[in-house]
């Protein structure tokens, strides 16, 4: 019995020696990335013999630091925003045109990138909601109930008019497509809408429009809005994808629509999207098919994109400059947007009288300021903070929250 008590003393002193040991070695090694770091900041004149032997002495820690600089400097070159110049943008856009009129079937690919026109913050810009949260940045306000459809998002809506345009895949929430005048079978909102809310109890699938950002209380995982179905009193749910879930909602998602479109097209247009994400969805790219029989790429980003290599051409500007310009090569009118005629006041459902007080988002508002549901009686109180939704802020942000310690 002694004999097994001094094995498993023993066998615990070996172990934390051994934890000790590598504690011990990793703090050795950050001190030589530390010292061989500072030395190889310093321009080679100004290094000392001392210094030159150190980096002689660590040839594989210089070697290491060199590809990790390296690989930030990539990194650094990628998130840059560049510009095409006037003369340059006019020439692409002209190429784009001719791909625009010969297409049989065009399908556009949207991203974050075309609402920013409306003030609408993207993701991985500069002054992108990552690119902030990287660099322990808080994420300023944004008031998405009094963001309208863009110049890019009515000019969309009118290829589609002219039948230019077949289907629209986006990945925004922020219902600015269907705002625009989109129709709703032309369109599939892969991570949701901010406006719309589900009942999955019924079947099928029951969905209410608000007039409102239904996010408030959602966030990654948690999808329940605190409202009821009027139907069957299931509790209503957003339909918001976060990273790292799967959306199985037909709408307004619709997973078919998109997956059709792309099986179909032969022309792909990306706007304003980094494509860091649509790039994980094979279906969307007619992967199954040998390259010579996959449908041509066009890419309008400021940024590099993980598909600009297998582009037909990557325009570098803003996503209205370069619509703008294809709208007059086209000789297609640009329609304005109106908020009197905007589908969301047709397509909304009102608010019983016990919901009313259920948010406290302010509402889209009717022409001459007249708001066409009655906000709840926090809504003031709300606007003077930053106005985000479960999938714009909460949701969205990396690493998780620390447990709080048991009293």
């Amino acid at each position: 019995m002694e004999e097994e008590t001094d094995t498993a003393v023993s066998s615990r002193t070996e172990r934390k020696a051994l934890e000790k040991a590598k504690i011990l070695q990793r703090e050795s090694e950050r001190k030589l990335f530390r010292l061989v770091g500072r030395v190889l900041k310093k321009p080679e004149a100004e290094r000392s013999e001392e210094e030159a032997a150190v980096l002689l002495l660590h040839r594989e820690t210089v070697e290491e630091l060199c590809k990790r600089q390296a690989r930030r400097n990539v990194l650094k070159r990628k998130q840059e925003e560049v510009y095409d110049d006037a003369d340059k943008l006019k020439s692409k856009v002209k190429q784009l045109a001719v791909a625009v009129e010969q297409a049989k079937h065009l399908v556009v690919y949207t991203g974050a990138g075309i609402s920013t026109a409306a003030s609408i913050p993207d993701y991985r810009g500069p002054n992108g909601v990552w690119t902030q949260l990287q660099k322990g940045r808080t994420i300023g306000s944004s008031d998405l109930s009094k963001a309208e459809p863009t110049l890019t998002h009515m000019c969309i809506r009118m290829l589609h008019k002219e039948t230019l345009v077949k289907h629209v895949v986006s990945q925004n929430c922020d219902g600015l497509h269907v705002r625009s005048g989109l129709p709703r079978h032309a369109l599939s909102e892969l991570h949701g809408n901010m406006f719309i809310e589900v009942c999955t109890s019924c079947s099928p699938v029951r969905e209410y429009v608000r007039l409102f950002d239904v996010t408030e209380r959602t966030s990654l995982h948690r999808h329940g809005t605190g409202r009821r179905c009027s139907r069957c009193g299931g509790e209503l749910r957003d339909t918001i994808v976060h990273f790292g879930e799967r959306g199985t909602l037909e709408q307004p998602l619709n997973w078919k629509g998109a997956a059709d479109a792309a099986e179909m097209a032969d022309v792909i247009l990306c706007l304003g999207s980094s494509l860091k994400v649509l790039k994980k969805y094979a279906c969307l790219w007619c992967m199954n098919k040998p390259a010579s029989k996959r449908p041509k790429l066009y890419i309008v980003n400021l940024q590099w994109t993980p598909k600009d290599d297998l582009a037909v051409l990557k325009i570098h500007g803003k996503c209205d400059d370069v619509m703008s310009l294809l709208m007059a090569e086209l000789d297609v009118q640009i329609p304005v947007y109106h908020r009197a005629e905007d589908p969301v006041f047709s397509l909304a459902t009102s608010l019983l009288q016990e919901e009313v007080q259920s948010h406290t988002r302010e509402v889209i508002a009717a022409l001459d300021g007249q708001e066409v549901c009655s906000p709840g009686p926090g809504e003031q109180a709300a606007e003077a903070t930053a106005v985000q939704g479960g999938w714009f802020g909460r949701g969205y942000r990396k690493g998780r929250k620390k447990k709080k310690k048991a009293a």
